[in-house]
Formats: structure tokens, sequence, C-alpha cells
């Protein structure tokens, strides 16, 4: 089966796209951010006709994540339970696994953080924490987890196009990817660096300046897996094709493909 994240920074506007990709990319489990309308406007029934199911969170304006599947889901949690915020950020469900198993997916949209002075940075690294701790209970009761998102995090230097301009920025500081670490450590592994990639692959670009013409872009959307998903992992891309479309997101999908038995 072949599972993916994409941040469409707006659902609305990128719709039509949304479902061209997952038409073209024979997508199973497609983990959305930043939709940006409310749960009364989420177009449910334009994934029924293109033969999925949805589960979602929306807020007005911001944020807002869905999991698109050829499956429906169950165990719907929304957000990160125990962890108060009014931002709708995260959505995780249990699904086949392509396998005769079931497999838990969340679906997360990361705080951005905006700067290292910013409130945002502490909620930032604040959410981040609370993540890690539901992670635990998670992955104590689902083997086989996937967490897929935008996590506004560049992990290492080999994920931005120019590690000296962005030094001590915010997606790049040390806390963030120290917290970017911790969820390794907790038994996950970045699927994209399992397999051998071509430098300078980034998965979002700023829309001015040119960024994406120029490569100009930073690795920020992940595929993290348990170790059972891991070994049934047999390739990860990023897809840079639709963001060369007329209005598109800046971000690119990026997916993973996992097999019976590998």
């Amino acid at each position: 089966m072949k599972i993916a994240t994409w941040n469409v920074n707006s659902l609305k506007v990128r719709l039509p796209q949304v479902l061209d990709w997952l038409a073209a990319s024979e997508t199973d489990v497609l983990c959305l951010q930043e939709l940006k309308l409310t749960d009364e406007n989420f177009p449910l029934q334009a994934f029924v006709d293109a033969g999925y199911h949805a589960c979602w969170s929306g807020q007005k304006t911001y944020n807002g994540v869905a999991i698109i599947s050829r499956e429906p889901g169950r165990d719907v949690i929304k957000n990160i339970p125990g962890y108060e915020d009014s931002q709708q950020r995260v959505i995780s469900a249990t699904l086949p696994d392509g396998a005769g198993g079931e497999m838990r997916v969340i679906c997360a949209y990361c705080p951005n953080g905006q700067s290292l002075e910013s409130d945002k940075y502490v909620y930032k690294l604040a959410w981040y924490a609370a993540l890690q701790r539901w992670l635990k209970s998670e992955l104590a009761r689902y083997p086989q987890l996937a967490l897929l998102g935008d996590y506004n995090i560049a992990p290492a230097d080999e994920d931005v196009h120019n590690p000296e301009k962005w030094a001590d920025q915010v997606l790049v500081s040390v806390p963030e990817r120290q917290a970017f670490q911790d969820l390794l450590g907790l038994g996950l592994s970045d699927a994209f660096r399992l397999f051998e990639q071509p430098e300078k692959s980034f998965s979002w670009w700023d829309y001015r300046q040119f960024g994406f013409r120029r490569n100009a872009g930073l690795r920020i959307d992940h595929i993290l897996l348990t170790q059972a998903l891991v070994e049934r992992c047999v390739a990860s891309e990023i897809d840079k094709g639709p963001r060369g479309n007329e209005q598109p997101s800046d971000h690119a999908p990026v997916w993973a493909r996992l097999v019976a038995g590998a």
C-alpha cells in the first residue's frame, strides 16, 4: 500500500489538484494538512465519489488536518489527548495495513514557531513535548504506527538548501531538531532516509524569490514509521510534480510504499 502526506495550504483552493494526484498516484492513505476550512465545509462527497473515505478536523482560516483512505478508519481521535489546544493540528485513525492487519495512522500539522523570539516558538516546543508523551502510549498499543505530516522541522543540514543562511533560525534550531530526534528515540524511523536519495531533496519551497525554480527549499514534511513498518517499507520519495501546478501549494507530497512482507 502507498501512504502519503501533503500540506495543501487550503483544501478549498487545491481540491482538484488533490483529487488528480490521488487518481494518478494510486495512493491508499493520504494525510492532509492546512485544510483552512471548517468541518461543515469539508468536501467529503468529492472524496467519496473518488472512492475514498475521510476523517477530518477543521478550523476556519487556519490549520486543519484530514486522513483520506480507501478503507474507513476507526477509533478516530482529534488532537493530542490530555493537551489543551484550540488549534486543530492532529487526527489519528486505525486503518487496514494492506497485509491483513491494522496500522495506526497519525496526521500532524506541527506548529511553525514563527521565530526563536516568539511565543509561538515556546508553544511549538511545548506542543512537541506533548506529542512525544502521547506517542509513547500509542506506540505501546500499536506496533504498526505511521506519523505523517508537516513537521516544520528540517532535521539536518542536508535538508536545507543553504544551511549557513538558515543557521539559528526557526525550523532548523537546535531545540527543534532535538524534538525531532526525540521522536526517533521512541523507536521511529524517517522513511525518506531509509533509502538513497538525490542531494538537495526538499518538500517545501517559498513562493517568493522563485524558490521552487531555484530549488531553494527545505525538507520539512516527513513520514516516521515504527520498526514493524520499516521492515515493510520498500520506497519513499518526494513528488515534486504538484509543486509545478498552476496555483500550487508551497509543499509537495511525500510518500512511502509498504508491502506485505519485505
